[in-house]
Formats: structure tokens, C-alpha cells, sequence
């Protein structure tokens, strides 16, 4: 079949018009307990988490879920023989489920993390510190948002 100029026009068109498309990758707007579990995994692998030396300290109710204080610490000497490597904090139901990582050495002098988050809702926050004998400590605590964040339209 010959090429016309107007069978040319209509394919260079379409080219044009498909080239302008974004792609777009569907995900969930929250993540699933079972994405918080992927995470966990992600970090810790197949290793024991146990419970204990790491802290804490977020407000159990929230008024606002767009800035929520929390502070994580864990009890370590470090010293170059027993210190922690590195602390991460997960969540439930933000559409992400790794919070935050954070990294420490032996001369960092305290393990000791203070930020804001965002909560998209009600949820578990968990965080796990990993020492330098490889064991990890974890601490989770339930939070009650009674304004969510993370709760953007999409465009």
C-alpha cells in the first residue's frame, strides 16, 4: 500500500502525540502491613529482632499528622567494641513505609535521632537499631492521628 500524505501525517502524529504520554506506575496510596513487614525484612534480612534497648519517644495521640516530634535513642557505650551501626524507622500507613535511616560510627558519642514525620493516619511506627555485633533491637509504638497527612491529591 502506497504512503500518502495523509496516511504519513496521521502516523507521525500519533508518534508525536504517544512520545508526550507519561508513563505512570500505579502503587498504593498506603502502605500494607505487609509492605512494613518487606521493609523490615529489607533491612534485618533473615536475623532475630529482639526487643528492648532502643527508646522511643513520640506522642501516642496527634493532633495533626503533619509534623509529629519523635525521637529515637538507643542505650549503647559507643565504643569502638560495642556501638550502634544504624537506626531505621518504619511505618504502617504512609504511602512509603521506610520512614528514615540513620547512620553512626563508634565516635558518634550517642545513638540518638530527633525529627518531625508524617503520619498519613493511625498507625504503628517502628524503629530498629542495628549494632555493631550484628544483632538488631527493635520498639514500636501505636499512634492515634486524628488529622492525616500525607493525603495529597494527585494531578
Amino acid at each position: 500500500m502506497p504512503t500518502t500524505r495523509r496516511r504519513f501525517l496521521n502516523l507521525a502524529g500519533g508518534a508525536t502525540i504517544a512520545g508526550t504520554i507519561p508513563i505512570v506506575t500505579l502503587r498504593p496510596l498506603q502502605a500494607t502491613p505487609a509492605m512494613l513487614n518487606t521493609a523490615i525484612r529489607n533491612v534485618v534480612g533473615e536475623a532475630q529482632l529482639r526487643s528492648g534497648r532502643v527508646k522511643l519517644d513520640i506522642p501516642p495521640l496527634v493532633e495533626n499528622g503533619n509534623t509529629v516530634p519523635m525521637t529515637v535513642g538507643v542505650t549503647s557505650p559507643m565504643t569502638a567494641d560495642d556501638y550502634v551501626k544504624s537506626i531505621h524507622v518504619f511505618n504502617e500507613k504512609n504511602p512509603q513505609p521506610n520512614i528514615g535511616n540513620f547512620y553512626f560510627g563508634p565516635s558518634s558519642g550517642r545513638a540518638q535521632v530527633s525529627t518531625r514525620i508524617r503520619l498519613a493516619d493511625t498507625q504503628k511506627v517502628v524503629a530498629i537499631a542495628r549494632l555493631s555485633d550484628d544483632t538488631f533491637w527493635q520498639v514500636a509504638a501505636e499512634i492515634v492521628v486524628t488529622l492525616a497527612a500525607c493525603t495529597e491529591e494527585l494531578n
